[in-house]
């Protein structure tokens, strides 16, 4: 009798766990700094309906291939990397509604936010900021989000 009720219990948990079909999906994948980068195993969006995932971006800079030299200039490379990829996509800044920042040390929080909030206008997203320890190439920050095309 449990193998029948197993069997009942996932038959109708199907449909929530499949994804469906026909939805399109793109890709947004730019040029990268490096030849090692551009053959990264990632995109740095995904828009999936009017929903855009927005992958790990880090500050690099294009002329350095390193981190921005100050917390302030590596927020900023970050910040234009996600807003390229949201740009990309057709939405705006505005169009997130969570994002997440891991940071190699809390103590660069202030700084972090002082350019944070010139990206957005009105309300913020939801966002998460984490301590994560040691980042990618020696990133201070990683930052990923979700944006929501508005309907119009």
């Amino acid at each position: 009798m449990k193998p029948v009720l197993l069997v009942l219990t996932a038959a109708l948990l199907a449909p929530v766990l499949v994804p469906a079909a026909d939805t399109d999906r793109k890709h947004i994948v730019f040029k990268r700094a490096t030849p090692a980068a551009d053959s990264a195993p990632f995109s740095e969006g995904v828009l999936v309906g009017n929903t855009l995932y927005v992958g790990g971006h880090i500050g690099m800079d294009a002329k350095t291939g390193k981190p921005g030299a100050t917390p302030e200039e590596e927020a900023r490379l970050v910040m234009d990397s996600i807003k390229r990829t949201v740009e990309a996509a057709g939405l705006t800044m505005d169009d997130l509604v969570s994002v997440q920042v891991y940071c190699s040390d809390v103590s660069f929080y202030d700084a972090f936010n002082g350019v944070y909030r010139t990206y957005f206008h009105g309300q913020y997203p939801a966002r998460a900021f984490l301590g994560s320890g040691k980042l990618l190439f020696g990133a201070r920050y990683e930052v990923l989000g979700i944006a929501v095309k508005k309907a119009k």
